[in-house]
């Protein structure tokens, strides 16, 4: 359960603010948004496909980085 505590300083707007944050990193907002309307199987199977592909690009990438910075510091580019 999400608690955020407000205390008799604190501005209202910086409380919602927070919410809002804990809400995206518990990954409650995706899951709302999931369920707002019904996703047919191979819809669902499809979007997953999707999300995976983008997800190993986005880790090669962060991998190709990672060994330039690695180079770059063995041999002091």
């Amino acid at each position: 359960m999400i608690t955020i505590k407000v205390g008799h300083n604190l501005d209202p707007d910086r409380a919602m603010q927070k919410l809002k944050n804990k809400v995206i990193q518990e990954g409650l907002f995706q899951e709302l948004k999931r369920r707002r309307f019904h996703a047919k199987p191979s819809l669902k199977k499809r979007l997953k496909r999707e999300e995976a592909a983008r997800t190993r690009v986005k880790d090669l990438r962060k991998a190709i980085a990672r060994a330039r910075k690695d180079e770059e510091e063995e041999f002091g580019y």
